[in-house]
């Protein structure tokens, strides 16, 4: 399990950025598995951080999110990342993979609907509007009146 896998991805994402953008202003390690550093924060605070990565609740930042609570925020995710680089490199991997899948996905998708409307009859496309617009939200319903109906 890594050490941030019990944070959000809100907060990983939020942290990997503050890696990148060079927010960890000092990182000690002071054990293999327990590091102390120094973040700063979006209005320029500075936090102090303790991360044990083999004990993840255990770590420890001074900001208003984490400050005595055992949340996993995006400066102990920064510190993280400046401790182990290669992780940061994998995660922006994953991230990128999965992104791409997404996109390959959404495009056979298109596709398929793209193909299904195009093999439609007349009468089947007026009918498929009638049926998703009766048994659509009604938001969609009003759209539709919207866009196409009232001038």
């Amino acid at each position: 399990m890594s050490f941030y896998s019990i944070a959000s991805s809100t907060s990983i994402w939020r942290g990997y950025d503050y890696y990148k953008n060079d927010k960890v202003l000092y990182c000690d390690k002071i054990t293999n598995t327990e590091f102390v550093g120094v973040c700063e924060g979006s209005n320029e605070e500075k936090y102090e951080i303790y991360i044990d990565t083999e004990h993840p609740k255990r770590s420890t930042c001074t900001c208003p999110h984490a400050e005595g609570t055992r949340r996993c925020c995006k400066h102990k995710i920064a510190l993280f990342f400046t401790a182990f680089p290669d992780e940061a490199q994998q995660y922006y991997d994953e991230l990128m993979a999965y992104e791409e899948e997404q996109e390959r996905y959404e495009e056979e998708i298109e596709m398929k609907i793209d193909s299904y409307i195009n093999s439609l009859k007349k009468g089947e496309l007026k009918q498929l509007i009638y049926d998703l617009l009766d048994n659509g939200p009604d938001w969609q319903y009003d759209r539709f009146v919207r866009d196409y109906i009232e001038y």
